[in-house]
C-alpha cells in the first residue's frame, strides 16, 4: 500500500502534517515515531533471538562442595 504513494502523496501529506500539527509539534512527533520505532525493533530482535544477551546460568555445584559432602557422609 506504502508503495504507491509517490512524491505527490508524500507532498500532500507533509503538507497536511503541518496544518493539523502546526510546526512547533512536528520535531517533537517526529522524536516520540523515532524512539516508538526503536523500542519496537529492540523488542522484536529480543523475541526472535530469544534474547542470548543474557548469559545462562546454570545452579552448579562446585566439586569441592561435592567432595566435602561425600567426606561427611562417608561416601
Amino acid at each position: 500500500m506504502l508503495q504507491n504513494i509517490g512524491i505527490p502523496g508524500l507532498i500532500l501529506l507533509l503538507v497536511l502534517a503541518l496544518i493539523i500539527f502546526g510546526p512547533s509539534k512536528l520535531p517533537e512527533i517526529g522524536r516520540a515515531f523515532g524512539t516508538t520505532l526503536k523500542e519496537f525493533k529492540k523488542a522484536t530482535r529480543e523475541l526472535v533471538n530469544g534474547d542470548d544477551s543474557k548469559p545462562k546460568t546454570e545452579e552448579k555445584t562446585p566439586l569441592h562442595a561435592i567432595e566435602h559432602t561425600n567426606q561427611k557422609t562417608g561416601s
